[in-house]
């Protein structure tokens, strides 16, 4: 059996979600841990993005076609549910988060707390500003989605749910996000009860380099 690499950073977001799905599914995985646009990603993803996944003869690259390989090439519970409907609401999910959520928690808001491009290396404050209004709003979406079952989509964990959390992960880290969190109470308790999953308590990833730990130090 071939051995099946993913291939970026762990602190990605969807690099994570793809060491989710592997857990999810008993299947083992070698971590490649490199940046984006490097000969490894290259060679996979035409546009130097992670993650990419290598197995055998088999190449992939976006988190949610490897997520689908996943789900289908191997044996296991599903990560989508079979049922059409169910399993279309799981894919709504998916790309809400991804094309709503992501690009105001991750590449906005969490951006200009890790990578600030300011010339004193401090958080982007202007940044940071300007995405807590729309954020408190998908917090809210979130709180009130998950508040009937605790679960995105039914009444069991799924890749929806998997593509969600690693988000959730860095904003309980924040100031100004975490107490967001803290103040959506079926959001909170639903973050609470899945990182304590097997899945995703074991692929949490290290501190990005240069922190010592995931707790905010300013």
């Amino acid at each position: 059996m071939p051995e099946l690499q993913i291939i970026g950073l762990p602190q990605s977001n969807y690099v994570w979600v793809t060491r989710i799905a592997c857990a999810e599914k008993g299947v083992s995985c070698t971590l490649v841990p490199v940046m984006p646009h490097t000969p490894e990603v290259d060679a996979v993803h035409p546009f130097g993005k992670i993650p990419a996944l290598r197995h055998g003869e088999v190449t992939l690259c976006e988190s949610r076609a490897i997520a689908f390989y996943i789900d289908h090439a191997f044996d296991g519970p599903p990560l989508t549910p079979r049922d059409p409907v169910e399993g279309a609401r799981a894919e709504q999910w998916i790309s809400l988060v991804n094309t709503h959520i992501d690009p105001i928690a991750v590449r906005q808001y969490i951006g200009a707390h890790f990578f600030p491009r300011t010339p004193d290396g401090k958080p982007d404050r202007a940044r940071i500003e300007g995405a807590l209004a729309p954020l408190e709003a998908q917090i809210g979406v979130l709180d009130h989605a998950v508040a009937k079952t605790g679960y995105l989509v039914g009444s069991a964990f799924s890749l929806a749910d998997a593509n969600l959390m690693p988000i959730l992960f860095y904003l309980d880290k924040m100031p100004e996000s975490g107490a967001m969190l803290a103040k959506a109470a079926a959001l909170k308790a639903y973050y609470d009860r899945h990182i304590a999953r097997k899945s995703i308590a074991e692929t949490i990833p290290p501190p990005f380099p240069g922190r010592s730990s995931w707790k905010w130090e300013g």
